[in-house]
């Protein structure tokens, strides 16, 4: 008698019957897809699944989703390949079920994380690394990972759009163990709404902007200073009657409205809205307000950086001019684009000058360094550069004046700056630099020339080592060239020498449009939005 075949069992089957599943996260664009296997452990349908990790919905409670967003943060930042990590995960009858993840970390040329492949499986017992904690340690064990983690995430923010950012990323509502978020900030006399994070929280946008002294929830504690925990929305509903058609909607439980102080003054509001939480106990009011505290410091921090730098920019817009001379039978175009590092200001500066018998001057330059002090010495130089300019003098006494003053200022700082006299009507131009860049000249053809400018040292310096030497170079424009005059910023790029940035800015002036204006759009976008 011949033994009975054994049925064939694939792969899938297999992994069906021991509850493994496999999941696809794609990092960039935040999709996420769960094959069938994998939707059996999470206990979701397919039609209740909508490809992201957001719709998962119930099934990773806020505290849990902490655990598995730290193990995957703790791969992709310290360039790992692979992690693993347990949870509970919450089925459809609420029951907790432990839950093993495990993943491959993907990356791309750069070394950049850019996607997960991995797989998730039932775990049949508590692993080693929970058993031995009772609780209390497992509860302060999430507690130190939230708080780390916010603290982290929110140590790397900048500016206000920045912790706008961390709290409405893809780990916002996690970091608090929240299902839903509202962040407001005090503007004048109004609280503004900055944030409005999780499921159908966007119906409160009609809320977004009110005066703090209305009735509501968020505003009171602003002006208050003293956190508001609802354990029953409907109670709320009852006090300010005007929220009740969203509380409806939202279908939310619980919330705990929180003020933003910092520096003995209120400066936002910060509201965390649950769902299944009948609760908060001393601990969960102690941890909320600490992450509210950890979001004003650093809102307070941010706020400073973003009034700073508004005045920096202010600044240094004063100190330009505020309008370009029609000039006859010439196209003159400029565009300014300003490079902000955290406080930095630039002391790029240009003018365009109406000269004596029709002719114009033509100024770019650059002050030493990226700060106030260095925005204040350019509006300086440039008025100076203007009057010399305007008083008809040859190019290297302009610019040799210029140097004078300069290193008359109470500064240390040196300039760069090249100086340029064009006559329309012969198209001679008679150009000196001291330091800076040479202009470049786009010939009817489309070829484009760097002409050989004798330059002299940076002014200020030029004073100091008494070498006020500007030799001034002749060149000759005919109709339809076009002459371009830029500073460092435009061709200078990390990790690239300034020769491959001028051979990038000569590609494309060669390859770009004919009008001056059509020219500088070109450009601006071609090489400053690259």
């Amino acid at each position: 008698m011949r033994p009975a075949e054994k049925p064939e069992i694939g792969l899938e089957e297999r992994l069906r019957l021991n509850d493994v599943g496999s999941f696809d996260w794609d990092l960039e664009n935040g999709e996420l897809s769960l094959d069938d296997n994998c939707l059996a452990v999470v206990d979701l349908a397919p039609d209740e699944f909508e490809g992201t990790v957001a719709s998962l919905g119930d099934r990773i409670v806020p505290a849990e989703a902490v655990r598995i967003t730290s193990a995957v943060n703790a791969a992709v930042e310290s360039g790992a390949d692979a992690y693993g990590v347990y949870f509970h995960l919450r089925r459809r009858d609420g029951a907790m079920r432990l839950t093993h993840a495990s993943g491959r970390v993907l990356r791309d040329a750069d070394g950049r994380a850019v996607r997960v492949i991995g797989l998730l499986r039932s775990a049949p017992s508590e692993p080693t690394e929970l058993a031995g904690l009772d609780s209390t340690e497992v509860k302060r064990s999430r507690v130190a990972l939230m708080v780390q983690g916010t603290t982290e995430a929110l140590s790397r923010a900048v500016t206000v759009d920045d912790v706008v950012a961390v709290l409405s990323g893809a780990s916002g509502l996690d970091r608090f163990a929240a299902d839903g978020l509202v962040l407001g900030l005090v503007e004048g006399d109004d609280l503004k709404l900055i944030a409005l994070v999780g499921q159908s929280m966007e119906t409160l946008d009609e809320l977004k902007l009110h005066q703090i002294d209305e009735s509501l929830p968020l505003a009171e504690v602003v002006l208050s200073r003293r956190p508001r925990f609802v354990e029953q929305l409907d109670e709320l509903a009852h006090r300010f009657t005007r929220l009740r058609p969203y509380i409806d909607r939202l279908r939310l439980e619980s919330a705990a409205f929180l003020p933003l102080v910092a520096q003995d003054r209120s400066i936002g509001g910060l509201a965390l809205f649950y769902r299944g939480r009948k609760e908060f106990t001393d601990a969960d009011r102690n941890l909320c307000i600490g992450l509210s505290g950890i979001v004003a410091q650093s809102l307070q921090r941010a706020i400073l950086f973003d009034e700073e730098r508004d005045l920096a920019k202010s600044l240094q817009a004063s100190m330009l001019p505020k309008d370009i001379p029609k000039v006859p039978d010439t196209e003159v175009a400029v565009r300014y684009h300003a490079a902000w590092g955290g406080r930095a200001v630039g002391g790029d500066f240009y003018d365009v000058v109406v000269l004596p018998r029709g002719r114009i001057g033509l100024v770019v330059g650059d002050v030493q360094g990226h700060d106030t002090h260095a925005a204040a010495i350019m509006g300086q130089l440039r008025i100076a550069l203007r009057a010399f300019a305007g008083e008809g003098h040859p190019p290297s006494t302009v610019l040799s004046r210029a140097s004078r003053f300069l290193a008359e200022l109470d500064t240390e700082r040196f300039a760069t700056c090249t100086y340029a006299q064009f006559d329309p009507a012969t198209g001679i131009v008679r150009a000196v630099r001291a330091g800076h860049l040479p202009p470049l000249v786009r010939h009817v053809d489309g070829r484009v020339g760097i002409p050989r400018l004798h330059g002299g040292l940076p002014l200020g310096i030029a004073t100091d080592f008494e070498i006020e030497d500007f030799p001034e170079t002749r060149l000759d424009l005919v109709p339809g060239e076009t002459l371009v005059l830029c500073t460092d910023g435009l061709v200078e790029e990390p990790g690239l020498d300034l020769d491959a940035g001028m051979q990038a800015l000569s590609g494309a002036l060669s390859t770009g449009p004919e009008h001056a204006e059509d020219i500088a759009d070109h450009l601006s976008s071609t090489l400053w939005e690259t």
